[in-house]
């Protein structure tokens, strides 16, 4: 995982820039360099020779965090994770007011507004990605570890090349899976969450992972969700079902094999929904059967769902665990939408 730094301050050992790259509840992160240490730091320089000279910080605020075991269980998740499609933690400098994280840089932007910028946009481009993407699903749920929170604010590029990397980033919601244990907690994104996550029931699988990677291909091949409604209610009741289709005219040009992947990793049976490496394994995904037809309307749509999106990201927040978790632990409200 790096260098774990239990006292002294980050400062010595990097130089943060004051431009802001993101902000979130308790973090915000920023840019920053590698500084070269004194002759008498020998050891920690060559320690550090495998670290990139720039780097992004999260530094974290301990005082707005409600529960800093929540913290330590995303490090103790991302430092154990080293993939190429996944975002790496170099180390961790813990202090007395902040936990500073240093992680892999990444500038090539979220996965949407890379599709956007494309000259042309085509199904191989969308296998190609889902290939990438399950790959790092493949090594995580190898690992026993469960993402929870996939959307394409999740999905970013490496930097601006042809042939950049796409990396899963962002791991607070991630758990590690033990024999027999059951998640129980009501997380994600709405439009993204799984099923049986709003089932309530306990959920003791990676397929949730791979419902929320049906939705992003879906997203992909047409620029709209699957399931889209203003209300969480009326948005549940369709997750709960499975209600969605593949409307003309988008959806007249895509190939039998993408729809018959978007079915199969949409599946409300966890069990039979498809697994990372089978995602791999598709003939589609290898680009066997995938079309090679321009996509324009797909790069138009999905322009307009950026803007919706990042327009409610910035007038709402993220949406995520408490009010979906509200929701559920509502009787009324829920026996109302299962009885539709």
């Amino acid at each position: 995982m790096g260098l774990f730094k239990k006292s002294g301050g980050i400062n010595k050992f990097w130089e943060i820039h004051p431009e802001v790259l993101g902000t979130g509840n308790f973090a915000v992160v920023k840019k920053a360099s590698k500084k070269q240490l004194k002759e008498k730091d020998k050891d920690a320089n060559e320690n550090r020779q495998s670290m990139p000279d720039v780097v992004a910080v999260k530094i974290i605020d301990k005082s707005k965090v409600e529960d800093m075991n929540d913290i330590s269980r995303e490090i103790e998740i991302m430092g154990g994770l080293k993939h190429p499609n996944i975002i790496a933690l170099y180390e961790i400098f813990d202090e007395t007011k902040k936990m500073n994280l240093v992680m892999e840089l990444v500038t090539g932007g979220e996965l949407f507004d890379k599709i956007v910028s494309l000259g042309s946009y085509t199904e191989k481009d969308a296998a190609q990605v889902m290939a990438q993407f399950c790959s790092g699903l493949s090594y995580m749920h190898a690992k026993k570890i469960v993402h929870r929170d996939l959307k394409p604010e999740n999905l970013l590029y490496q930097d601006n090349s042809a042939d950049a990397n796409l990396k899963i980033a962002d791991f607070g919601l991630a758990r590690t899976l033990s024999k027999g244990d059951m998640m129980k907690t009501a997380c994600g994104t709405p439009g993204y969450v799984a099923p049986e996550i709003l089932q309530n029931k306990g959920y003791d699988s990676s397929a949730v992972d791979m419902w929320s990677a049906g939705v992003i291909l879906y997203i992909m091949l047409c620029g709209f969700p699957p399931f889209y409604e203003e209300e969480l209610p009326a948005l549940f009741d369709q997750i709960l079902k499975a209600r969605y289709d593949f409307p003309s005219p988008w959806w007249d040009e895509i190939s039998e094999g993408a729809k018959g992947l978007v079915r199969q990793l949409l599946s409300l049976d966890p069990k039979k929904r498809r697994t990372a490496d089978q995602v791999l394994a598709d003939d589609w995904v290898c680009s066997k059967c995938a079309s090679d037809i321009n996509l324009a309307g797909v790069q138009g749509g999905l322009r307009k769902y950026n803007a919706t999106r990042k327009m409610k990201k910035v007038a709402q927040g993220i949406i995520a665990k408490n009010r979906i978790a509200k929701l559920l632990n509502d009787p009324e409200r829920m026996a109302a939408i299962a009885a539709n």
